[in-house]
């Protein structure tokens, strides 16, 4: 039985002063699961979102039990809790974009395909997960959801290409491994346009990472590849993506600015726990390093110089 407080029936009417403030805060959806590791889910989307300047509304639609080596487990939220969130903020602030990562069960996919089918005007990212980690059922049922429920309301796909490929195109007989137009060939089919395939191999030490439509690929960036293993790569290039989109970039621009940040993430990845390196998505705010190498100090805080208090007559 739901015993959530009602909401109210009459929208308050904001003040020209308020509605442009509102127009100038950059509002993305995001519904995902919980991750107490901060490897990936929600942890990375508010993260990611916040740091190229996005305003991230998180709804939870569930929660990993895991650590920065394994999955464990993952617990669904009921389909009603995930609507209460959502609903409640799309009522009161205007979203430019939805990001779907993993949210655990048909019945959340559903309501997630109800929501974007009202808000069509919305663009949505869809974020595609290893799922390898669960049972052959379950996986089984979520895709085959995802595949006639929410595709069809899916902007753009993102996952890795081997993934994409062992998914889209279970039959795939041919001796090479599909392209990314080929992926996208069979994503339109689903009603999906774009398919960003990442992590596609090349043979000298690179990655590519292509934006493909059925007709043609968009756009590519290659970059050298990382000595380490590591978690939360996928939700933090899809949440940064979403954002960027959000915020008025076209495709094939937020692409590009999406993969250089990533890039920065994952080259000062850090490694709190005893298992894979986790992106560092705040590296952009370190301090700089120095001629001589080393980090430039910041101000002293016990320094007068570098603790201003501004005036005031509030007495205490």
């Amino acid at each position: 039985m739901n015993h959530s407080p009602a909401r109210p029936t009459e929208t308050p009417i904001a003040t020209p002063e308020e509605a442009d403030a509102m127009a100038d805060v950059v509002c993305v959806l995001t519904f995902n699961a919980n991750d107490p590791s901060g490897a990936g889910g929600l942890s990375a989307d508010i993260a990611a979102i916040s740091a190229v300047g996005g305003h991230p509304l998180a709804v939870v639609t569930g929660a990993y039990a895991r650590d920065s080596s394994q999955i464990f487990e993952h617990f669904a939220f009921d389909s009603d809790i995930v609507a209460e969130q959502a609903r409640a903020v799309l009522e009161d602030m205007p979203v430019q974009a939805i990001k779907v990562g993993f949210v655990g069960s048909p019945q959340n996919l559903a309501l997630i395909a109800e929501i974007t089918d009202d808000y069509a005007n919305v663009p949505v990212i869809a974020w595609m997960p290893d799922l390898s980690w669960w049972r052959d059922d379950l996986i089984d049922q979520y895709l085959d959801a995802f595949a006639e429920l929410l595709a069809p309301q899916v902007s753009l796909l993102v996952g890795s290409h081997s993934l994409l490929a062992r998914w889209l195109l279970p039959d795939w007989s041919a001796s090479t491994t599909p392209s990314p137009r080929e992926l996208a060939l069979a994503a339109a089919e689903l009603g999906i346009p774009y398919v960003l395939a990442t992590g596609v191999h090349l043979s000298d030490q690179h990655i590519d990472n292509v934006l493909t439509s059925p007709q043609a690929a968009v756009a590519s960036a290659r970059f050298e590849r990382i000595a380490a293993t590591f978690i939360g790569a996928g939700d933090t290039l899809s949440a940064t993506l979403t954002a960027l989109v959000a915020s008025g970039c076209d495709l094939g621009e937020a692409l590009a600015e999406a993969l250089t940040y990533l890039d920065g993430s994952l080259e000062h990845g850090i490694h709190p726990g005893m298992g894979h390196v986790l992106p560092d998505r705040m590296f952009w705010a370190q301090p700089e390093e120095g001629e001589d190498g080393d980090a430039t100090a910041a101000p002293d805080p016990l320094d007068p110089a570098g603790f201003q208090i501004p005036p005031h007559d509030t007495q205490h």
